[in-house]
This record gives C-alpha cells, structure tokens and sequence, in this order.
C-alpha cells in the first residue's frame, strides 16, 4: 500500500509510530493546512516521510494509491468523494460521514470503481472483540447489554468559555454521539444487527450533544449505550445473559481484556494485548486487503459502517441535533 495523508492532528501523531512500522505500507506524503504546514514538515522529517502539501490534488499526485483521510467529521464527505472518483483507495476515520445519505453516496461510488472505502473503526478488527463473538452463543439468551465510553473532553472547558472547536461545533458535524458514541454503535451493532428501535437522550448545550444515552431496543433485550465528553464515567462493555456475562474491561475503540462468566462457576480471559497499540490490527487487514485486492471482505465491513450510519443519523436528528449537510 502506498499511502498518502490527509490530516495532522491527534490521531496522526497517535498512530504514525505504528504506521511507519507495519509492512507492505509505504508513506508517501501528508496534507495538512496552510497554517500549519511547518509543524507537517516536521512530521514528515521525523517520521522519513519524503512529501508534504497543503493541497489535496498535489498529495494524489505523489504516487498514493490510498488515502487516509483524519480531519474533521464534516470534511469526510468531500475528501472521500474527491479521493474516490480520482481512483484512489479511502480509509476514513469515523464517523465515515456525518450522515447515511453521504455515506449510501460513498458506498456506490466506490462500488463503481471496485474501489476500496474502509472506516477506520479500531473495534471491529480487534481479537479481543471477535472473542465476545465466539462466546456469546455461552452465555444463554441475552437481556441487557452495556456500552459506555465517557472521557472528559479538554475541549470542553473552552466550549464553557464561549470557544467552539469542530468537536462541539453542530457545523462542523461535532457532539458526544459522532465521536466517543461511534464506537459504541459499533460494539453493539457489530454484534447483534440492526435494532427494531432507537432512541438518544441527549444532553444538549447550545445545539450540540456534550453527553448523552442512547437505547436500542432488539426484539428480546435492550442495549444501553452510554457517551459523554462533559464528565468521567465508566469505560466498559458488559453483555448480560440467562446463563452467564461477558465483560470487555475497556472503552468499546480500545475493548482490552475480556472475560466470560458462567453461572456455573466458569471463568475464561483473554486479551489479544492490542489496546496499547490499537491501529496495529486494523491496519494490518486494510494493508492485507488492498494487497489481495480483497473488495468482498472490504464491502462486508463497509455495510457495517452504513449500518452505524443510518442508526445514528435516525438517533441524532429524532433527538433534534441536526447538521447542514442533513
């Protein structure tokens, strides 16, 4: 894979000591803005990346055949589109749009171009996570199921202040649901489908969501799932059956240790150790699959991703938080 970037904040920097490591990836480049493009340079110098831009179409034109897109949610959508229809491979950082109609755009224009368009969801590719898989079937008929994933956001004492970042900025395509809550609807509809209902109490300040909790509802349990960027909570996923409990011991985008409990006294862990390094597995597939030309397993995880779409863009505007590209 030769890979370009477009972005260079948190996650970025997050993830590019891992990048520069994996094989069969090679960085070409990274856009970033105009204002920051000494602090790009930098990047790049460090990391032995050969090429930096503040222009999209230069960052194509470095011999890229995939994309990484990690900028601002509402920005998704046209570097997605852009990427697409010049013949790149996307990985979109989530949420892969701000809402499903974009994402059902997306989706077929990649499927016209038997291109690649993964989002970039850290849960789904963990072993941690396909082991809750394996054992749900143990633990008898579910009842409840639990994600939360609460973090205080330092971003939130400016938005107290008056300042909107795009995390809290309803134009920007910002709140509690599009970030931390993501990866929530991953965890559960990865693993038990589409709800027959959905509903988000949210709390709201000045149009955006800073926390709130969102219930599915299944045709025999209800699934809670709990964000918030305005206070600390619990990070944690819990599924409650009639003959025993899986417990994930992290946030749903980390998962970390897991452990099934039987009521019949069996206990079993396992932890793949990945949490601490959290791009290596999905990366690792997204390489694999542009290299095997792997579209099948590509549009599998891609309908994942418009699953997640489309329940939280209901949940989102029924809860009244509406964004311009609605």
């Amino acid at each position: 894979m030769k890979l370009g970037i477009v972005g260079s904040g948190m996650i970025v920097k997050e993830f590019l000591p891992s990048l520069v490591k994996l094989e069969d990836l090679e960085i070409l480049g990274i856009q970033g803005t105009k204002s920051g493009i000494g602090k790009v340079e930098e990047i790049c110098k460090k990391y032995n990346i050969p090429n930096f831009t503040d222009n999209f179409d230069e960052l194509c034109n470095f011999g890229i055949d995939t994309v990484y897109i990690a900028v601002p949610n509402f920005l998704h959508f046209e570097f997605c589109k852009k990427a697409l229809e010049k013949g790149i491979n996307v990985i979109v950082e989530k949420p892969i749009t701000t809402n499903y109609r974009e994402a059902k755009e997306l989706e077929k224009l990649a499927k016209e171009k038997k291109l690649f368009l993964f989002e970039a969801i850290t849960t789904l590719y963990f072993e941690n996570y396909k082991k809750i898989k394996e054992w749900i079937t143990k633990i008898g008929n579910i009842k409840l199921v639990q994600s939360q994933y609460s973090q205080y956001s330092s971003r939130y004492d400016a938005f107290k202040r008056g300042e909107i970042l795009p995390v809290f900025d309803p134009e920007k395509a910002g709140g509690a649901l599009m970030d931390l809550g993501l990866y929530n609807l991953h965890y559960v509809l990865g693993l038990f489908g589409k709800p027959e209902n959905v509903k988000y109490y949210a709390n709201i300040e000045r149009n955006i969501d800073t926390s709130g909790v969102l219930i599915m509802k299944y045709k025999n349990f209800s699934a809670m799932c709990v964000c918030a960027k305005d206070s600390e909570g619990e990070r944690i996923g819990v599924i409650q059956g009639s003959e025993g409990k899986i417990v994930s011991e992290e946030a749903p985008g980390l998962v970390g240790k897991v452990t099934l409990k039987l009521y019949d006294g069996t206990t079993e862990s396992f932890d793949d150790g990945f949490s601490k390094d959290r791009v290596v597995p999905e990366f690792t597939q997204f390489i694999r699959a542009v290299k095997e030309n792997d579209l099948e397993f590509c549009y599998r995880q891609l309908e994942k991703s418009l699953l997640v779409s489309e329940v939280q863009t209901k949940a989102r505007i029924d809860a009244g938080i509406k964004f311009t590209q609605d």
